[in-house]
């Protein structure tokens, strides 16, 4: 008795030996994760936007002042969080394209470290100024 799911890959269809590699098989959860960022982004942005607009004009204090509210800080670090997350989201397709070989994870641990420093220097960043106002 032969097994099908035995059957060297020769015997298999092309259609066979494709399925389950398609970009539903890896990809999707990489596509649904940008597309859900980017959502995100359009309501933090435009507040992000007012923000900066609201303190035009203020002085270090003012703006201290500001960031102490609790949902001025928590929205702007959620602002960085995620575009800091949809951009790495977007490295990662950068390398997958023009990156060959070896140094595919080299590229993809640099931008991938340097992105998620940034992320965190921004993140204290608002954190201080919060706390010192």
């Amino acid at each position: 008795m032969t097994d099908h799911n035995s059957a060297p890959s020769v015997m298999r269809s092309k259609l066979g030996q494709a399925r389950g590699l398609g970009a539903a098989g890896s990809g999707f959860h990489h596509w649904w994760a940008q597309r859900v960022t980017a959502f995100a982004l359009i309501p933090l942005t435009i507040w992000f936007v007012w923000a900066c607009v609201h303190m035009i004009g203020m002085t270090r204090a003012d703006v201290a002042h500001f960031m102490s509210n609790p949902l001025v800080a928590g929205s702007m670090i959620a602002m960085i969080v995620i575009t800091f997350h949809h951009q790495q989201l977007g490295f990662d397709v950068i390398v997958d394209d023009y990156v060959r070989g070896d140094t595919k994870v080299m590229a993809r641990l640099i931008l991938k470290g340097v992105n998620w420093l940034l992320a965190l220097v921004a993140v204290v960043a608002v954190l201080k100024l919060a706390f010192s106002g």
